[in-house]
């Protein structure tokens, strides 16, 4: 197709005649089979809702059509409109729009959908097993029409992946305002996400797949870096200075996960990932996340063995369910090093968690057609995963929940989990590394995209990133410099990495002043020519003040706020007003539906004053409003780090906390 073909295409919206019925593609990876949840009347009230999106001419041979997609799949997904161009992110000049913002929009909606990036591309959803960029594909058609057709001075509001309209606005303000999953909270069960679902009325969102800012597992390979790192030295031994030869063992490279063997590559450990999904396994295999695969338990214990003695830096993928690999490495008495898990279980009755004991294809049916039993199994699978786990902590191995509800989900399946005062007995790695040592003090996730295409852009970016960090190192306190040498040397080796998947993307952890500085020089090279083309900003969800989740990022608050979700709302409404090019707010990503609630941004940079302004006024709030609020719970680097922003910028004014003694208030409840 041509540049010319594709814009065409790109601004027809959705066509006035039926386009030839597409074969399901079985060379892609599939969401699975969701369940039969609707009532008769719900499911005829679901087929009427598809139809709104198109003329009435279409709509006896469309009735029949998604009455037998919500039959067979549990979902509308409309495969018949999916485009027959390639989908990948291409450069913002390739766009038909009237608004370069808008171009840059659809580039990273592109991107979210690109197969190589995607988990289940063709079901519209990018990673997590449910994480949705759109319900079904009009209103992907849909919603690049709207964009290749806004100006600067309009704005389009997204209703969880549906495109409610263009609004007249002006160019301070937002282009794009999404919302996903925002259902009223007695609403906001796991049932209540699949019929609202399979209705057409609400989406899971995600974190960044639904805010069009996912970039691929790179997106989280820097911070699962960090952790296998920070969780790694927990266990160096005095004198002690890199991880070779440790152990990190851990489930899932769909998604997310999928970071996982890359991350323990560059922290210097050997990695054993569980995958259940052959597909999965192949595409980080064939992307070189993972180097080896193992079907084999017994040659996988006898490559770990290897590897270890030989202190290798290498990532091994064992295409089975994680609970037989853990079940063995107990039995054998292997000295595991660090334990995690990042299957979905947020998501563990529709393709999250794959239960021990079923084939992946077995599992696939049982979840659709008898979802009770596939209940049961799911919970007797996290009893056995427990089990083994206890039995390895024994000997020595910390284990730490991803942020995947792992420990939650297994609590509720009645596994050994909790401690006798009824906190769980592993710590989530917000509570023990990330939150203390990052968010606390502003570091979180902030990201890039060269609109370009070009990794010579990148690669500029890259070196300016790292000079501003190199620069800043020289003038920080001592608590915060170990956090700045691990992300300078992160950018460094970026490159030679091999990082990028999809879109010319970078991510690092910087804080308030680290983000401010690095977009302003950014902004400044695109000015002189030095980069080519706009670049995007923004962030994951997962950061400083993007999230309230009491079970991950705000799992470090410990004054009772951390199930309060004021935070997350503050941070998108004054982002929206301070520059950002997009903003969206979620119910349900990372942790589960119902569990959290997380806000992010997007900003396109071009070089002009308007976008100086904009890094400068939104920058400082989306972090400072987080360090803020952690600060009021009293977290000790909280405190440090919003007095330092309070030295630098003369107009913010926190609110700070007066610290009670314990005893003092011990004392007090004594003598009722």
């Amino acid at each position: 197709m041509t540049k010319e073909e594709f814009r065409a295409a790109v601004g027809a919206g959705i066509p006035d005649s039926l386009p030839a019925a597409q074969p399901y593609d079985t060379s892609v990876n599939h969401a699975p089979r969701r369940k039969d949840i609707l009532t008769p009347a719900e499911k005829r009230l679901a087929v009427k809702n598809a139809l709104r999106y198109f003329p009435e001419h279409l709509h006896a041979e469309l009735a029949r059509e998604f009455a037998g997609e919500l039959e067979t799949y549990g979902r509308i997904y409309m495969y018949r409109f999916r485009p027959s161009y390639e989908m990948y992110a291409r450069p913002i000049e390739d766009y038909p729009a009237r608004s370069r913002q808008a171009a840059a929009i659809m580039m990273m909606i592109q991107n979210n959908l690109d197969p190589r990036v995607a988990q289940h591309p063709h079901e519209l959803i990018t990673y997590g097993g449910n994480g949705a960029v759109f319900q079904n594909w009009a209103q992907y058609l849909l919603t690049m029409k709207y964009l290749s057709e806004m100006t600067d001075s309009q704005t389009l509001v997204m209703y969880s992946g549906h495109p409610l309209g263009l609004f007249p606005s002006h160019p301070d303000a937002p282009r794009v305002i999404v919302t996903n999953g925002m259902v009223i909270p007695n609403y906001s069960k796991p049932d209540d996400w699949e019929r609202f679902n399979a209705m057409g009325v609400s989406q899971y969102g995600q974190m960044t797949a639904g805010s069009y800012m996912y970039i691929g597992p790179q997106g989280i390979v820097h911070g699962t870096t960090i952790t296998v790192l920070n969780a790694g030295r927990k266990r160096l031994k005095e004198g002690e200075q890199d991880l070779g030869g440790m152990l990190f063992v851990s489930a899932g490279l769909g998604g997310m996960s999928g970071a996982q063997p890359k991350a323990g590559n560059i922290a210097g450990v050997v990695s054993i990932i569980a995958e259940v999904n052959p597909k999965a396994v192949e595409t980080r295999h064939s992307q070189g996340w993972v180097d080896e695969v193992y079907t084999s338990l017994d040659d996988l214990m006898t490559r770990t063995a290897e590897a270890r003695k030989n202190r290798e830096a290498v990532s091994l993928a064992y295409q089975g369910n994680v609970v037989d690999l853990w079940e063995r490495l107990a039995a054998d008495g292997v000295s595991v090093d660090l334990g995690s898990d990042q299957t979905s279980l947020h998501n563990p009755w529709a393709g999250g968690y794959y239960p021990a004991g079923l084939s992946f294809e077995e599992a696939k049916t049982m979840m659709a057609e008898n979802p009770e039993e596939f209940k049961s199994k799911v919970r007797e699978s996290l009893r056995r995963q427990v089990a083994a786990i206890n039995r390895l902590t024994e000997n020595g191995m910390y284990f730490f929940d991803y942020g995947n509800a792992f420990l939650l989900e297994s609590s509720r399946a009645g596994a050994d989990i909790m401690k006798a005062d009824g906190t769980f007995r592993y710590p989530s790695y917000v509570q023990d590394i990330m939150g203390p040592s990052f968010f606390d003090y502003g570091f979180g996730p902030f990201r890039w995209v060269c609109t370009s295409g070009k990794a010579e852009d990148l690669a500029k970016s890259d070196a300016i990133a790292a000079e501003v960090l190199e620069e800043i190192l020289k003038d920080v306190p001592e608590e915060i410099k170990g956090q700045l040498r691990d992300n300078i040397h992160w950018i460094r080796e970026a490159g030679p990495n091999r990082l990028v998947v999809g879109s010319q993307a970078r991510i690092l952890y910087a804080d308030s002043e680290g983000r401010t500085k690095i977009a302003q020089a950014f902004n400044d090279a695109i000015a002189r020519g030095e980069i080519s083309a706009p670049i995007v900003l923004g962030r994951d969800h997962h950061d400083v003040s993007g999230t309230d989740s009491p079970y991950r990022e705000t799992s470090n608050i410990y004054d009772g706020s951390q199930f309060t979700a004021d935070m997350a709302v503050h941070n998108v409404i004054g982002d929206s007003f301070r520059g950002a090019t997009w903003v969206s707010i979620h119910n349900g990503g990372g942790v589960g539906w119902g569990e959290v609630i997380n806000g992010g941004f997007g900003m396109v940079i071009d070089g002009s004053e308007d976008s100086r302004r904009h890094i400068d006024e939104m920058l400082l709030w989306d972090v400072n409003n987080g360090i803020a609020r952690r600060s009021w719970a009293r977290n000790k680097g909280a405190i440090s780090a919003i007095k330092r922003e309070m030295e630098r910028t003369p107009l913010l004014k926190v609110t700070l906390p007066n610290i009670a003694d314990d005893s003092l208030i011990a004392q007090a409840f004594s003598e009722l």
